[in-house]
C-alpha cells in the first residue's frame, strides 16, 4: 500500500464513534501517526477537526508530514458540512469505494467524513484505504479510469488556488489594526445556538463583537482558552459550573472565564459585548439546548420562590 508521510486529525459524534476507533485501529496497524479528539457533538468535533486541518493547510511546512482529517457522525453529512467552514479544508462524505477515488481525484480532499450508520467496519475501512492511496488528478470514476485530459488537469491544477479565495472577499484578517464597530454593525448568524451572531474582528488572539436576542440561552459549554468580555449593552446572567458560581452581568461589566471552565448563560434582554479569546475560537457543548432550558428555570424558579 502506497500511502504518504501523513498524520491523521480524528474524531466523531455518538453514532460515529465506534466506526472512528475501527479505522483509527486500523491507521495505526499502517503505523500512521494518530490524533484522536474523541466524541462530541457533530458540529464541536467537526469544527475542531476542520480547525487543525486549515491550520496545517494555510501553514505548510515540508518537513512535517501532510494533516488530514477523519470524521463520523451517523449520516457523515453533518461532521463535513461543519469541518468545510474552515479556509482550505475539503472534506467529503464517502459511502463508496468509488466516492473515495473521486474525492481525492476531483477535490484533493483533506478530511473524510463517514456514515456510522450506513457503513459497515469492512466497507469503511476499504473507503478509507482507498482514500489514502488515490493522489490528486488520479484516474477515478468520474474519467472512466483514464488519465485526465490536458485541459482538465490544468483547471483541476487551477482549482486549489481558485477555491480558497471563494467567501475571503473583505474578511478581517490577522492584520487588521482598527476596526469601527459603529460603521460595521452586521454581524452574521450564530449558527451553533439560536438568538445569536457574531462579528469576527480580530483572529489569534479572537476579538468579537458578539449579540443576543433576550430569551436567548447558551447551553453548557467549555474552550480551550479562557475569554475576556465586556457587556454594551443588555443584562446576561453567567453560571460557571466548574466553580459553582453564578455571574449577574449589565452594562460595563467585565468577566473572565478560564480555559476548560463550563458555563451557561441566560440572557435576559437584547444583549450586546465584546469579547477576546486568548487563541483561536472553538466552543464544545457539554449539554444540548433543552437541558439547559430545563436546568436555568429551575433555578430560577428557586431564586424567585425564596424572594417570595
Amino acid at each position: 500500500m502506497s500511502i504518504p508521510p501523513l498524520k491523521i486529525i480524528a474524531g466523531a459524534d455518538s453514532f460515529g464513534c465506534s466506526l472512528k476507533d475501527t479505522l483509527l485501529s486500523h491507521l495505526r496497524s499502517l503505523n500512521i501517526p494518530v490524533e484522536d479528539l474523541g466524541v462530541s457533538s457533530y458540529y464541536s468535533i467537526a469544527a475542531e477537526v476542520g480547525r487543525r486541518v486549515s491550520a496545517a493547510a494555510t501553514t505548510p511546512n515540508s518537513q512535517s508530514p501532510e494533516i488530514r482529517g477523519l470524521l463520523a457522525c451517523g449520516t457523515g453529512v453533518g461532521v463535513s458540512i461543519f469541518a468545510n467552514k474552515f479556509p482550505a479544508v475539503t472534506a467529503a462524505t464517502c459511502l463508496t469505494k468509488d466516492d473515495a477515488l473521486n474525492s481525492r481525484s476531483i477535490n484533493n480532499s483533506n478530511v473524510l467524513s463517514l456514515s456510522g450508520i450506513a457503513t459497515s467496519p469492512d466497507s469503511a475501512v476499504e473507503i478509507l484505504n482507498t482514500w489514502l492511496q488515490t493522489p490528486f488528478k488520479a484516474p477515478c470514476p468520474a474519467s472512466q479510469f483514464n488519465p485526465w485530459p490536458t485541459e482538465i488537469q490544468s483547471f483541476l491544477d487551477n482549482s486549489l488556488t481558485e477555491i480558497p479565495k471563494i467567501g475571503a472577499v473583505g474578511a478581517v484578517t490577522d492584520t487588521c489594526s482598527i476596526c469601527c464597530l459603529v460603521k460595521n454593525r452586521e454581524l452574521n448568524p450564530f449558527e451553533m445556538i439560536p438568538g445569536g451572531s457574531m462579528k469576527i474582528l480580530r483572529e489569534t488572539p479572537t476579538s468579537a463583537v458578539v449579540r443576543f436576542e433576550a430569551g436567548s440561552m447558551e447551553p453548557a459549554h467549555h474552550h480551550t482558552f479562557g475569554h475576556d468580555l465586556v457587556v454594551m449593552k443588555g443584562k446576561k446572567s453567567v453560571w460557571n459550573l466548574s466553580k459553582k458560581e453564578r455571574f449577574d452581568l449589565g452594562v460595563g461589566d467585565y468577566l473572565f472565564t478560564p480555559a476548560g471552565d463550563v458555563h451557561r448563560v441566560k440572557y435576559y434582554e437584547d444583549t450586546e459585548f465584546f469579547i477576546k479569546w486568548d487563541g483561536h475560537w472553538d466552543m464544545f457543548f457539554d449539554e444540548d439546548l433543552e437541558a439547559a432550558k430545563n436546568a436555568i428555570d429551575e433555578e430560577l424558579e428557586k431564586v424567585s420562590s425564596l424572594c417570595n
